[in-house]
């Protein structure tokens, strides 16, 4: 394989990789994983990465694929802990984007509870059409009721589809995948900007980068998961998703990788706060 022995000394920091090529929001994440692996090893670890599955959940509606997207997250917190377990990584950097393998990548990292910083991939830019902009929420989802009312027909309905997505990146929409890479900061896993900085932004690689070499710094220290995704950690996260408005899929994952971390978060808590 390569490794010299000055290289198998040190961190050895598993990059879980969520790439592939049917989901928008993760056909660049390629990218983020190169970069990663560079602040690695400027940090002075030794990165091996690995893939894991990632749906789309938009894709998988509207047919028998829609009873895959929720299950999908226990498989990839599995999958992480086997991988991570049989191979006895002393860290974790997450990259993943998408509605279900966010919270399955933090549900991963708290069972395993060794040193795991997540970053994601961001969102996807705002199109255009006729000089408005154009994305998910903004036109298409009342263009397809324009389309069965007949006041617009199949054309512009097609020209709207080809430029509602000008970009790789999340849903550009306050849905769960943004929501959830929001939430990562506040919980403290996720470095600053995480939720924000746009998927093809030179910004995104440098934040993989400073993942990668933060992944090293809590090895170094010792710093894990339930050290830091306390139950104030949540509550603020909870705050967070009220402040913004998010989504209320939240509620399901939140208390899934409480449960993995032993914080006692209670569904009272999201009424409360």
């Amino acid at each position: 394989m390569g490794y010299t022995p000055e290289e198998l000394k040190k961190p050895i920091i598993g990059i879980v990789n969520a790439f592939n090529e049917i989901v928008p929001g993760h056909i660049h994440l390629r990218d983020l994983a190169q970069a990663a692996k560079l602040g690695v090893a400027a940090a002075g670890g030794t990165p091996v990465e690995f893939p894991v599955i990632g749906i789309c959940d938009g894709i998988s509606m509207n047919h028998d694929g829609m009873k895959y997207p929720l299950a999908s997250r226990e498989l990839i917190a599995d999958s992480i802990e086997t991988m991570a377990m049989a191979h006895k990584f002393d860290g974790l950097v997450l990259i993943g984007n998408c509605d279900k393998i966010v919270p399955g990548m933090l549900m991963a990292a708290c069972r395993l509870n060794i040193p795991s910083v997540y970053v994601g991939g961001g969102p996807m830019l705002t199109g255009g059409y006729q000089g408005e902009k154009l994305d998910l929420t903004r036109g298409m989802f009342e263009a397809v009721g324009q389309y069965v009312a007949g006041t617009i027909d199949a054309a512009q309905l097609e020209e709207m589809e080809l430029n509602a997505c000008p970009s790789c990146g999340s849903c550009a929409g306050l849905f769960t995948a943004n929501t959830m890479n929001s939430l990562v900061e506040a919980l403290g896993i996720g470095l600053p900007g995480n939720g924000t900085i746009p998927a093809p932004y030179g910004q995104r690689r440098a934040l993989a980068k400073k993942a990668g070499k933060q992944a090293v710094a809590l090895v170094k220290q010792g710093l894990r998961p339930r050290d830091i995704m306390t139950l104030n950690a949540f509550h603020n996260a909870v705050s967070l998703d009220m402040a913004i408005g998010g989504s209320s899929n939240t509620v399901l994952h939140l208390l899934a990788i409480a449960s993995e971390a032993g914080v006692p978060l209670e569904l009272e808590a999201f009424d409360r706060i």
